[in-house]
């Protein structure tokens, strides 16, 4: 009777690993350092998925703010915008990036002032209902005309 139990058991435990596995590599992720008193910051990554299913962000979450909130910067009339957006996919075999002047998730309402170097911990959550957790250095980052961050958000 134990060897059958130890088998079901083994075989529960490698069913539900696939669950608890990490669903995206994520590379270079970093937060923007903003003067101390700014009430918004943002996230920037490049998500892999080197899965064989496309991975859907809908959410995240971090100790550092109120709110995370994922954003894409949209074309309204000749004016770059932000604007939330309900998710983001990683397709299957490939990568989205979070970058200035595209996709990225906002930090709304900082709860501290971001020190340069800091690690800040944000936690992913997909569709799925699995999550990932990673930690993202505060950065400063410059951005380019073309990809100016931070114009006509009303935030």
């Amino acid at each position: 009777m134990l060897p059958r139990a130890l088998l079901v058991a083994t075989g529960l435990s490698l069913v539900s690993l696939p669950a608890t596995a990490e669903p995206l590599v994520v590379e270079e992720a970093q937060v923007r350092a903003v003067p101390p008193g700014s009430q918004t910051s943002a996230a920037f990554m490049t998500l892999r998925n080197p899965g064989q299913r496309d991975v859907v962000l809908v959410a995240a979450e971090t100790p550092v703010a109120k709110a995370a909130e994922l954003h894409d910067h949209q074309d309204a009339d000749g004016v770059m915008q932000m604007r939330q957006v309900a998710q983001i996919v990683v397709p299957a075999g490939g990568s989205t990036s979070l970058a200035p002047g595209g996709l990225h998730m906002m930090l709304i309402g900082l709860t501290a002032p971001l020190a340069e170097g800091e690690p800040v911990e944000i936690e992913l959550r997909f569709d799925s209902g699995d999550t990932q957790r990673l930690e993202a250095p505060v950065r400063r980052i410059v951005v380019d005309d073309e990809g100016s961050h931070g114009q006509g958000h009303g935030h």
